[in-house]
């Protein structure tokens, strides 16, 4: 990962910097919230910011929210200041530690950002044929597509085929083109020249250029406008790009990747999606099952978790009983591995005694797993459903809509892509609905299933 240290550290940067290179990180160095700006802006980029106290937070978080560059800070202080260590987490940063720098301490936030505990874990042949096609891509420059529903661990599989691959030592620079305002995108992928259009006070790198030597993942690409598409397109077919506002092309050598919970084919013929951009595109495609699919992963990805989620939460490792793997093994996990993982999670969290028994296997509401779907829940779902059919009377079509939209995300637990898909409409229409009852002063829900807030109050 790449860390970027801000401040002296009161001394500290050196021992930091070295615990930091000492767990895999490459580190950049910035005196002050000006030239960390500008190593932002300028193309080396950064997984997280590591930042003394003394630097105004403050004025770094207001920086970075004004040029749309989205890092996460961690604030660093002497360890008895904690009126400076509240101020940074008002501020913005999203965790404090303590100085003088604690390897362990560091490693774990390090381990945290990076997300490394992700790894690729599987035991059903359907997934294996994947790995293995995978595996025999990695080597190469092709472009490749990864597809399959949301959950199903697109992203990771892409961490995996740049692991192996000859620029595993460079970059990897994801970006979702679902969450990145369709007016912002261009800039984000491409970069600005100063000028550029209001807002662009100086010039900024964009993903292409941040990525050279290593891979740039495209997620979600299936939300990304039709003209910008174009512009795509030609990146990839020429190796060059035009930053907004630029006058003269800019090579780039990078890997595409791109994934997609959507049949693109059908937005083709939709003519959401451009034809030759999905050739282009879709050199190799690795399809991932579904978790129903793949029902011997189930059981190996869940004590995964458990070991995973007991460690972090300082709990015992406890084994899964027969009874809750039989409940595990039986759902339908339309949510996938995302959904398996918060459900272990909360297993974890609930279980007494020597096992993880079937009463810890819980839905978000607190239902046991295996009993949310039995035939009087399923009576009383449908006795639900006839008493809204009769309330839709009287009322307008965009009261209703909004009501579905909103009943739908909080059901996903403030997930927008699930709602999206449950709802049958691109995550895009979702954001702007979304907007639209937010500015009406509407909650929405949060992701996580928390309390609602205005969804305008979102990172």
């Amino acid at each position: 990962m790449r860390l970027l240290i801000v401040g002296t550290l009161k001394g500290q940067l050196t021992t930091a910097t070295k615990i930091a290179i000492d767990n895999g990180a490459a580190v950049t160095h910035a005196d002050d919230n000006e030239q960390a700006m500008r190593v932002l802006r300028g193309g080396k980029g950064a997984d997280l910011l590591l930042v003394d106290v003394a630097i105004d937070i403050r004025d770094l978080v207001m920086r970075l929210e004004a040029e749309h560059i989205h890092v996460p800070i961690v604030a660093c202080g002497i360890a008895n200041d904690a009126r400076a260590a509240v101020a940074a987490i008002h501020a913005g940063a999203k965790e404090y530690i303590p100085l003088p720098p604690d390897p362990e301490l560091i490693a774990a936030v390090l381990a945290a950002v990076a997300n490394d505990s992700r790894e690729l874990v599987y035991r059903d042949e359907a997934m294996a044929k994947v790995v293995k096609l995978a595996q025999q891509i990695a080597g190469s420059d092709a472009s490749v597509m990864i597809t399959g529903e949301s959950g199903t661990g697109k992203e990771v599989l892409a961490r995996y085929v740049h692991t192996r691959s000859h620029r595993a030592k460079k970059p990897f620079i994801s970006i979702n083109c679902a969450a990145i305002p369709e007016h912002l995108l261009e800039s984000e992928l491409f970069g600005h020249e100063k000028g550029a259009f209001t807002g662009a006070v100086a010039r900024r790198i964009g993903k292409f250029e941040e990525a050279t030597g290593g891979t740039l993942l495209l997620d979600e690409i299936s939300e990304m406008d039709v003209r910008l598409q174009s512009k795509l397109l030609r990146a990839i077919q020429e190796r060059v790009i035009d930053r907004v506002g630029g006058s003269r092309p800019v090579p780039v050598d990078i890997r595409i990747l791109a994934t997609s919970n959507r049949n693109l084919a059908d937005a083709v013929r939709a003519g959401t999606f451009r034809e030759d951009l999905l050739f282009r595109l879709n050199v190799v495609n690795l399809k991932i099952p579904p978790l129903r699919e793949r029902p011997a992963d189930i059981l190996e990805l869940a004590q995964h978790f458990a070991r995973k989620y007991a460690d972090a939460n300082g709990v015992p490792v406890r084994p899964i009983s027969a009874e809750a793997r039989r409940v595990l093994t039986t759902n339908r996990w339309q949510g996938n591995v995302r959904e398996l993982e918060n459900t272990i999670h909360r297993s974890v969290l609930m279980a007494q005694g020597d096992e993880i028994g079937a009463d810890a296997i819980l839905t978000p509401e607190g239902d046991r797993l295996d009993q949310s779907k039995t035939p009087p829940a399923v009576a009383h779902a449908t006795f639900a459903a006839e008493q809204v059919t009769r309330a839709l009377v009287g009322r307008t079509v965009a009261d209703v809509e909004r009501d579905l939209i909103l009943e739908t995300l909080k059901h996903c637990l403030g997930n927008r892509t699930h709602a999206a898909n449950i709802l049958g409409i691109s995550i895009r229409t979702l954001r702007n609905k979304l907007n639209e009852y937010a500015d009406g002063g509407l909650p929405i829900p949060a992701v996580g299933g928390g309390e609602t807030r205005a969804f305008a109050s979102m990172g």
